[in-house]
């Protein structure tokens, strides 16, 4: 079958047979017609038409309707070959990240920009790693990790996320509430990732009801909770807010959204100290640079002045400023309670398993789950038990030696507190006149539990005082005794004040025997 193939303005004919297919008719046009393709850096390749439609290389000539006679159509398309792909957990889909060669020569953190301007999510919220499965930190370069033309990187969030991060990418309200999580300062961080997001893909509804749950358009997003020890050494971008977010986006409804709920978003400034303004000039974007321009420019009407919008911001600014340092001085500002505690995890770069392997919710939970399910099992009959060999035999107990041996134990105590009190009598008698006894210890009452405190909060809290104890020669209810006793010798100040002595005197003996 004789067929004409049209390529560089030229119509040749060629032989082939009627099953041939079409990826052996373009090598035979290479052949024949003598084609180089170039693979340096666009990929070249030949694209066969007949009737208007593009032929795949599986097909079959006879398969489409093509006869003796047929005229083929043949052409050079060329394309950008990505420079690496970047798989996404959290999706499921691979980004190709374009440029020169050069880029295989940047900083990691320099990457995980442009794979965070691509996919939407914050760089706090993924980590990336090689195919082999080793993390690239930020402070590296991505030679330092052998990486070629053409490598494919994955990216992982953090575990338990999954769920959570595909309901913000898809602006599903509903799905990123149920997937919040239970501890404060975890469900902080993710309410600030979800406003990033939302502010990078434009989902309206899903940033007026995060706004609406606490989060500010005006603050960084930071970093996990879990790696706040380490935020020195964090990325920069770190520090990005959601009102700069939407001004690299040009999303114009959302930037309109985060300045009618709080005028201070438009003095926000990014790490590097550029405006709103400013960003949305250096990306382009016509639209949001025109309302921004008219808002900054803009006139405030006051009740008895009208003030300029960038005098009404700096106003505005100190006003804020002064109300947090207010508040923090009455202790009422409760921005630090979301910190990390004692007792929280703590991430080292290069010193902890890697939590950020993309596990799904229900894959984090089952273990917990199961061993619930095995505290949960029968016990075995009494009947057994009580028959076993080994066991001691139980024997009674005549109640008037237990409550002897309590009445005892409250005597030693209260002998042990004669006794420093005394002791403090004879170093400085004169000083103090007053003698101060702490209510006795009662058993059977529980103990409190603070709210928001982490499960292992008890059992450091009592191995530290066993260490005082160890180190310091007193027990803490003999060195509480002993700090109010020299407290109370302040007899002109307040019993709030004197509180407030012996808790200074407390703190300096521990950080004496530190």
């Amino acid at each position: 079958m004789r067929v004409f193939i049209c390529f560089a303005g030229s119509c040749e004919p060629l032989d082939v047979p009627p099953d041939q297919t079409v990826g052996a008719m373009k090598q035979m046009v290479k052949d024949n017609f003598l084609v180089q393709l170039s693979d340096d850096k666009q990929q070249q390749y030949l694209e066969l038409s007949y009737g208007g439609a593009v032929l795949q290389d599986s097909w079959a000539l006879c398969d489409v309707g093509i006869t003796s006679g047929s005229a083929i159509r043949c052409l050079i398309k060329s394309e950008q070959r990505p420079v690496m792909l970047v798989f996404n957990a959290v999706t499921g889909e691979t980004l190709p990240i374009m440029g020169s060669e050069a880029l295989l020569h940047v900083s990691v953190a320099r990457l995980k920009t442009v794979v965070s301007m691509q996919s939407g999510l914050p760089v706090s919220a993924f980590r990336l790693s090689t195919p082999a499965g080793v993390q690239l930190y930020d402070c590296n370069q991505l030679q330092d990790y052998a990486i070629e033309v053409g490598t494919t990187l994955r990216l992982d969030t953090w575990d338990g996320w999954v769920e959570f991060l595909q309901g913000c990418l898809l602006g599903h309200r509903s799905t990123v509430q149920s997937h919040l999580s239970e501890k404060k300062p975890v469900m902080r961080f993710q309410l600030q990732v979800a406003l990033h997001i939302a502010a990078s893909l434009g989902h309206l509804d899903l940033a007026g009801w995060l706004l609406e749950r606490g989060a500010h358009a005006e603050e960084p997003v930071g970093v996990h909770p879990y790696r706040q020890w380490c935020h020195q050494t964090a990325h920069q971008d770190t520090r990005k807010c959601p009102i700069h977010i939407a001004a690299e986006s040009s999303q114009l409804l959302i930037l309109k959204l985060f300045i009618t709920n709080n005028l201070l978003t438009l003095a926000c400034r990014d790490p590097g100290g550029r405006d709103t303004l400013k960003v949305a000039i250096q990306r382009g974007h016509r639209d949001c640079v025109r309302y921004l321009a008219n808002k900054l420019c803009s006139v405030v009407s006051l009740p008895n002045v009208s003030l300029p919008m960038r005098i009404y911001l700096q106003i505005k600014r100190w006003v804020s400023l002064g109300q947090k340092k207010a508040a923090s001085n009455r202790g009422q500002y409760t921005s630090a309670a979301f910190k990390a505690r004692v007792g929280d995890t703590l991430l080292v770069d290069g010193f902890n398993q890697p939590n950020m392997c993309s596990k799904s919710r229900k894959a984090v939970t089952k273990p917990s789950r199961r061993n619930e399910a095995k505290a949960l099992q029968p016990l075995p009959p009494t009947n057994n038990l009580l028959s076993a060999p080994h066991l001691p035999s139980l024997q009674a107990v005549n109640p008037a030696d237990c409550k002897e041996m309590h009445n005892s134990w409250k005597q030693d105590v209260k002998n042990r507190e004669e006794g420093l009190l005394n002791e403090i009598r004879k170093d400085d008698s004169s000083l103090f006149r007053s003698k101060f006894i702490l209510p006795p210890i009662r058993e059977g009452i529980p103990k409190q539990v603070f709210i928001g405190a982490s499960p292992t909060s008890y059992h450091i809290l009592i191995g530290s005082l066993k260490s005082s104890s160890q180190h310091g020669g007193r027990t803490p209810r003999e060195n509480a005794i002993y700090c109010w006793t020299i407290a109370s010798a302040f007899t002109e100040k307040p019993w709030l004040k004197q509180l407030s002595i012996a808790r200074t005197l407390i703190r300096k003996r521990v950080h004496t025997m530190a």
